[in-house]
């Protein structure tokens, strides 16, 4: 095995959770819930591509601020006040799921009145800006529009081979350097895949009782799909 890949990269320590990988791509996002409660409204928006961390960010900021997260099921299936009733701060993800569902808006609209009028607050986490938002009720899009935040934009190389080396971990699979930047020079530029790719490998080198090598990534990676 060639030597181990060192990454000159910060983390964070997620609450109770996994270290969370702070790079070019998030550093902004990552700036705007380590600044909280100072936020400049009681409200605010992270958004980014799949796989990229914003949920995450939401559970980080929820065990800091005591807060609930929630999704799009949740809005549907409950009123203002009740989620308010879970508590003061709620992070709302996935919201723009909701964006061009009439009864979807309206719960979304009146959940952000009712908690900012009840001195609460509120993340809201997206996969789109929320300029880009297909929203219709014109009261929603004014509101998502004006909030404070900050995108998750696509990964560079350190933080896909940062992400890549603690999902192998994650696995107890000791992976050298050369495998790494192999796969970084052939996979598609996503956070999202990442995992899929991850998992392939190590559930071939468990399948055939060998390590991880650069023959073993050519040979799945030019399978996957």
């Amino acid at each position: 095995m060639s030597r181990q890949l060192v990454l000159d990269l910060g983390h964070r320590t997620a609450r109770g959770r996994s270290d969370f990988l702070v790079s070019r791509s998030n550093a902004e996002a990552v700036e705007w819930i380590d600044r909280w409660p100072d936020w400049p409204a009681r409200a605010l928006v992270i958004w980014g591509p799949p796989a990229s961390g914003k949920t995450h960010l939401g559970h980080v900021w929820c065990d800091v601020s005591g807060g609930t997260l929630i999704g799009p099921d949740d809005l549907r299936g409950s009123d203002a006040a009740q989620l308010r009733a879970r508590s003061a701060f709620l992070c709302v993800d996935d919201a723009d799921r909701l964006a061009g569902e009439r009864d979807g808006e309206e719960a979304l609209l009146h959940l952000y009145n009712y908690v900012l009028e009840t001195d609460g607050a509120l993340l809201v986490i997206a996969g789109e800006a929320p300029a880009r938002w297909n929203v219709g009720l014109a009261d929603l899009a004014s509101r998502i529009k004006a909030l404070a935040g900050a995108g998750i934009s696509a990964p560079d190389d350190d933080v896909l081979a940062a992400l890549m080396v603690k999902q192998f971990r994650d696995r107890q699979l000791r992976v050298g350097e050369d495998v790494v930047l192999y796969l970084l020079a052939r996979m598609e530029r996503s956070f999202a895949a990442v995992p899929g790719i991850v998992a392939a490998i190590d559930s071939a080198a468990l399948e055939r009782r060998r390590p991880v090598t650069v023959p073993l990534a050519r040979e799945i990676l030019d399978g996957y799909h």
